[in-house]
């Protein structure tokens, strides 16, 4: 039957094509008809694991509940990991088409091509992050162009090491693809409007990322701090984030329309009653009061008015005080503050997270000047780490209060220091590189907030900033933080040999084992 069709369809006659065109199933399409899809169904994935994940466990946000299967108290389902492998497999496919179809288009196009190898080396480095080894090198090897053959739908699992090493070479690659600077269509770049520049500059601001995170694996140290330095020290080659005009984000501009593809995911996926649910953790409001900062003052001109940026509501009998985390079940806690939702009559709108426009969040500024700190207080690059961290300080707030200036020479910048003083935080160049390492990650723990699982990721690195686990009585797993997600249960099924051959060479398939980087 299929050979008679076929048959059929290559003895068309003139005009029969023209004729059955069908408007609705399109069976073809291009790099810019993919990209703004692929990446606001990739960054909603992270948005959503960042608030009922990410923020739990790292004390952002504490639920109150005296229920099994709290993430808070590092007891929650094996089913918690599919949400992420499903939703970004299916985008790496995206990205693929977007790098694949710009190639063999009829003019070849190394701006789509660089951004889609970008899009890729950004989900793989989160997943392999998450699980560990994961199918990479025979992943997304199904048909692109809608034929019969399904591809390879039982991939190996790839080693971290090997996957890091290759996403490492991807990026170099995207680099160079986009100093072509060749134009693509505006409309369909929501991240950065066809400013390619900025783009080359996400591809070595993201490497900047991964470079860091595995730096402190022996077999790969050096290549990683050579890496750094030549891109530190060569900005014409390796351009990288400068200001915060050259963040990573889309815009949510929709409002709370539910047909507009740019509406808040967290507007149309989260009810505005569960929104507002979790308590906010004393672990990261309390030093946010202490130092006055401009992300929870109310009054203008850094706040609203009424509420501050963070969109940050008092208790509902009065006061600003957070939830301690990992309580022990039975133990009532009062609620505390917590974030508003859109619906809220007073202060919702535009003024909570649930609707504010910029927490479509891939990567910031902010991140990138804590990387360089890091890297300047090990003495891989040169500089003071003090004025890394100052800047990243100052860019951090700024990208949620814009009337706090990014320039660290600011009168407001001043008086914040100052306040950082009153309230116990004082860099000190002669500190130890523990304390100097506590001192920087204390800042990037807020610099990362709202970036999907990096505040995780980040912990898991390096233990900081210190979150005081052995004062939480409540916490179960030993009062270990997870160091991954298992894999999910229908991969173990799928795909049972490749599997196997996974567990027996990262370790037992449980939340306690250490993905590579992690390792000794």
């Amino acid at each position: 039957m299929v050979l008679m069709a076929t048959s059929i369809l290559l003895s068309c006659t003139k005009g029969f094509k023209d004729l059955n065109v069908d408007p609705i199933n399109i069976l073809h399409t291009s790099s810019d008809k993919l990209l703004a899809p692929a990446l606001v169904n990739s960054i909603w994935p992270g948005m959503s694991r960042n608030r009922s994940f990410n923020n739990e466990l790292m004390q952002v946000t504490v639920s109150l509940s005296d229920g099994d299967n709290t993430t808070f108290r590092y007891a929650f389902r094996t089913s918690m990991s599919d949400y992420l492998w499903n939703a970004w497999y299916v985008q790496l496919t995206n990205f693929k088409q977007v790098d694949s179809l710009a190639r063999i288009a009829e003019k070849p196009n190394a701006s789509y091509q660089g951004i889609g190898k970008i899009g890729k080396a950004w989900l793989f480095s989160n997943l392999t992050d998450i699980y560990g080894d994961i199918p990479y090198s025979q992943a997304l090897s199904g048909s692109l162009d809608g034929g019969a053959g399904q591809g390879n739908v039982t991939p190996a699992f790839d080693r971290q090491k090997d996957i890091y090493l290759d996403l490492f070479k991807q990026l170099d690659e995207a680099n160079t693809l986009l100093a072509k600077n060749e134009s693509i269509v505006i409309s369909s770049d929501p991240l950065y409007k066809g400013d390619i520049t900025k783009w080359r500059k996400l591809a070595n601001s993201l490497q900047l990322r991964l470079l860091l995170r595995v730096s402190g694996k022996a077999e790969v140290q050096q290549q990683c701090i050579a890496k750094i330095k030549q891109i530190v020290e060569n900005p014409d080659q390796y351009p990288i984030f400068e200001s915060n005009d050259d963040c990573a984000r889309v815009l949510w501009s929709g409002g709370t329309s539910t047909t507009d593809p740019y509406t808040s995911p967290f507007v149309t996926g989260v009810r505005s009653q569960d929104f507002g649910s979790p308590a906010i953790c004393s672990f990261f409001l309390d030093p946010l009061l202490k130092w006055s900062d401009p992300r929870v003052v109310s009054s203008t001109p850094y706040g609203y008015g009424a509420i501050g940026r963070l969109g940050i509501a008092q208790a509902s009998g009065g006061g600003w005080f957070g939830v301690r985390s990992g309580y022990l079940p039975g133990d009532a806690q009062r609620k505390g503050c917590y974030f508003i939702d859109y619906a809220n009559a007073s202060n919702g709108g535009t003024r909570s997270l649930q609707q504010n426009e910029k927490t479509g969040i891939i990567m910031q500024y902010a991140e990138v000047q804590f990387i360089l700190a890091e890297a300047a207080a090990k003495g891989w690059i040169s500089g003071n780490p003090r004025d890394y961290v100052y800047q990243g300080i100052a860019s951090a707030i700024n990208y949620w209060v814009p009337a706090f200036p990014e320039d660290t020479a600011s009168s407001n910048f001043e008086t914040h220091l100052e306040l950082l003083s009153d309230g116990g935080y004082i860099w000190d160049d002669n500190a130890s590189l523990d304390t100097k390492m506590e001192m920087i990650h204390v800042q990037k723990y807020y610099a990362l907030f709202m970036t999907d699982l990096q505040q995780w990721f980040e912990y898991r690195r390096t233990g900081h900033p210190d979150l005081h686990l052995s004062q939480l009585p409540g916490l179960q797993n030993g009062g270990v933080m997870p160091a991954r997600l298992v894999y999910p249960v229908y991969v173990q099924a799928a795909n049972p040999t490749n599997y196997r051959a996974a567990v027996a060479a990262q370790g037992p398939d449980e939340i306690n084992t250490n993905v590579w980087w992690q390792k000794p």
